[in-house]
């Protein structure tokens, strides 16, 4: 089965864009299941009955972001934050909580619609452990890496790093973040130059030739992203 039949949560107060959501999306064969309040979310169960969230951050009876850290303790299902909070402090802060993504409204239903297509395709790419586009094959089970063919040897630091790259590709990871993901050998303190030279190391080996950086790109004051070339 491919995203036919997956079971996406919407979490939202307003009624009738929570009803949008799901009429608009209902014809790509996804099944809902539809929450107005924190509370109701947490009786359905969500983070086990649902294969994604969609998640309002402002609800009336409880703050998202606080339930987003609730789910990640027990469950990684992919999570799309959907607000009005469009500050830049907003979006590191839900990305750092453990958020897929983060849309700000107004919204288009169609973005939505690509993002939750792309969350859910990133998620099972991410069990499967193999990760191919771009000329890049990555078998992460395996441990094998190639580019255009021509096998690359990454370190295992260099390992950890590309999946949580790739496995959120078109999301920008907080250095933060990334730290906490990669260096987890209970090193009470890391410092984040150790990801600066492993990003280097890891990009000098993945894109050595071109003079900027198309894939393992740099977001200045933030963090880093796996962006996939767009197709033209």
């Amino acid at each position: 089965m491919g995203l036919q039949g997956k079971r996406i949560a919407v979490i939202e107060d307003d009624r009738s864009l929570n009803n949008g959501i799901v009429l608009a999306l209902k014809h790509e064969g996804y099944q809902f299941a539809q929450y107005g309040t924190l509370e109701e979310a947490r009786a359905g169960r969500v983070e086990s009955a649902c294969d994604l969230l969609v998640l309002d951050i402002n609800l009336p009876d409880g703050d998202g972001f606080a339930y987003l850290q609730e789910i990640r303790r027990t469950s990684d299902i992919p999570v799309i934050i959907l607000t009005a909070n469009d500050l830049e402090t907003d979006e590191v802060m839900g990305l750092e909580l453990g958020a897929d993504d983060y849309i700000t409204k107004p919204f288009s239903l169609m973005v939505l619609r690509a993002r939750i297509e792309k969350a859910l395709n990133r998620d099972r790419a991410g069990k499967s452990g193999i990760y191919q586009a771009g000329g890049f094959s990555f078998d992460f089970g395996r441990m094998l890496f190639y580019r255009e063919g021509q096998e690359i040897v990454l370190s295992k630091t260099e390992q950890k790093l590309l999946r949580h790259l790739v496995e959120n590709s078109g999301i920008t990871l907080p250095r933060g973040k990334l730290v906490d993901l990669v260096w987890t050998d209970g090193a009470e303190y890391v410092d984040e130059n150790a990801l600066s030279v492993a990003v280097k190391r890891l990009r000098d080996k993945l894109e050595p030739c071109p003079p900027k950086p198309r894939y393992l790109k740099t977001v200045y004051g933030i963090g880093y992203v796996w962006q996939e070339e767009e197709k033209p």
